[in-house]
C-alpha cells in the first residue's frame, strides 16, 4: 500500500520496523510515538495498535498536502450485504 501512494502522491515514505521488545522499553514510551502498528502523516497519528485502512491513509496525506480528499471506494455486493 505505501509503495503505491508514495508514487501517487509527491510524498516520502519512511518505514521503522522494531521487535516487539523494543516497541515495550520505556526509552520508546517517552519519545511519544504511537503505539505499533501505526501511521503517521506528518504530525497525524492516523491509526495505532490496529490495521491499517488505506482509506484513511490517502484521506490524511490529502489533507497534509491541502488536496480534496479521495472518493471513497465503492462497496462490492457482499460489502453492501455485510455493511461494510
Amino acid at each position: 500500500m505505501m509503495p503505491r501512494l508514495g508514487e501517487k502522491y509527491d510524498i516520502k515514505i519512511e518505514t521503522t520496523s522494531k521487535s516487539i521488545a523494543e516497541y515495550q522499553t520505556d526509552e520508546y514510551f517517552e519519545l511519544d510515538l504511537p503505539l505499533a502498528p501505526a501511521v503517521m502523516v506528518g504530525d497525524e497519528i492516523v491509526v495505532e495498535g490496529s490495521g491499517i485502512d488505506e482509506y484513511e491513509v490517502e484521506k490524511a496525506i490529502c489533507r497534509q498536502l491541502g488536496m480534496e480528499p479521495p472518493e471513497p471506494p465503492k462497496k462490492g455486493l457482499l460489502g453492501r450485504l455485510l455493511g461494510r
